[in-house]
């Protein structure tokens, strides 16, 4: 299964201009914790709630004025639409991230979509579950003739 076939479509982004109260707000209406930051059709970092917290609080900046792009990590952590489940699973273990952008390799580097680790693990899920048969079960055998109806030959006195 590709991680096309699991990811959410739609992706929000801020930009690197927009202010830090810009990002809370929209980090806080679609309840994540992180934002991709994109910029002319691609991706260019991260945003997240803890690199918020600490422009804010640690620094003592004015989340109005000061923009995603002083507190963002440059870092970009991104999947390939045409990544396994698995594959996409084990990276986001191994990067310890709740979600990954999904990125579309034609138009290198605009993101296409949202992989979260519930969706990957239900998907898991549900393809490992045994679907019941729709074909009727096999006979196991002639069943035993109660002893009312034998034949009175084989009944014995």
């Amino acid at each position: 299964m590709k991680i096309v076939d699991v990811m959410t479509p739609d992706l929000e982004t801020v930009s690197p201009n927009d202010t830090l109260t810009t990002a809370a707000r929209l980090m806080a209406d679609v309840d994540s914790g992180a934002l991709p930051v994109g910029e002319d059709n691609r991706l260019i970092g991260t945003i997240t709630g803890h690199d918020i917290a600490m422009q804010v609080a640690a620094e003592g900046l004015d989340p109005g004025k000061t923009t995603v792009g002083q507190a963002m990590s440059s870092d970009v952590l991104y999947c390939f639409e045409s990544a396994s489940v698995e594959a996409v699973s084990e990276k986001m273990r191994g990067w310890w991230v709740r979600r990954l952008p999904v990125v579309n390799r034609r138009t290198l580097g605009s993101a296409s979509g949202s992989a979260s680790r519930l969706a990957i693990s239900l998907a898991v899920a549900a393809s490992s579950v045994k679907r019941p048969s729709t074909r009727p079960p096999k006979p196991i055998g002639p069943l035993p003739l109660p002893i009312s109806t034998r034949p009175s030959s084989v009944v014995r006195k």
